[in-house]
């Protein structure tokens, strides 16, 4: 069975499960992309426009994840994008400390199947799991070998450069140091200049 065939069938199963409070008031938003990308990027919890279209990053911090990813030749094809928390919380909410913890298997189910080589927790909710007792503040833009098959690269989530102008030169700088970053591992190809 192909990743995207045991993804699919994992994503069914979501569909159906019913652990979450917010599901009562929001649409399921699954992963989505390239099951076979050695790189996974993950947000804290779909928007309005994830929840009326169940996929990730289609709303303004999409677009401008899109554009991020555009500058370091990637495209969205190229990777695969997913939630820490599956459902919108209401009014876009910052996720409660349960609702993380009700999906987080879903997250792990999804990285067993993918097997990524890079993480790329965007902002502070997705960084928690992995790095729990740093600060996105401390660790955005840098590399944290987790083990021999798994690094750690945290990025600030764009919606939070798009809240704060201040946010959007740093964003752009930490996904030049992925892009060397990747580059350096093998997992892209250097790009002419």
């Amino acid at each position: 069975m192909s990743k995207a065939d045991e993804l699919l069938a994992l994503k069914e199963k979501f569909e159906a499960w019913d652990g979450c409070a917010l599901k009562k008031n929001a649409n399921p938003v699954f992963g989505h992309g390239n099951g076979d990308s050695p790189i996974v990027f993950i947000g804290e919890a779909p928007g309005q426009k994830e929840d009326e279209l169940g996929i990730p990053f289609v709303g303004a911090a999409g677009k401008f994840l899109d554009e991020l990813l555009g500058s370091i030749g990637l495209e969205r094809k190229d990777v695969y994008i997913t939630n820490v928390v599956k459902y919108r919380p209401p009014e876009n909410r910052d996720p409660e400390p349960i609702e993380k913890e009700q999906c987080m298997p879903w997250l792990k189910l999804e990285l067993s199947i993918i097997k990524p080589k890079v993480i790329v927790p965007l902002g502070r909710h997705a960084l928690g799991h992995f790095l729990p007792k740093i600060t996105i503040t401390n660790a955005h833009g840098k590399a944290f070998k987790i083990n021999d098959d798994v690094t750690i690269f945290p990025i600030y989530h764009p919606a939070a450069a798009l809240h704060n102008g201040n946010l959007r030169s740093g964003l752009e700088s930490d996904f030049r140091a992925l892009g060397a970053f990747l580059e350096e591992a093998g997992i892209l190809s250097p790009r002419a200049v």
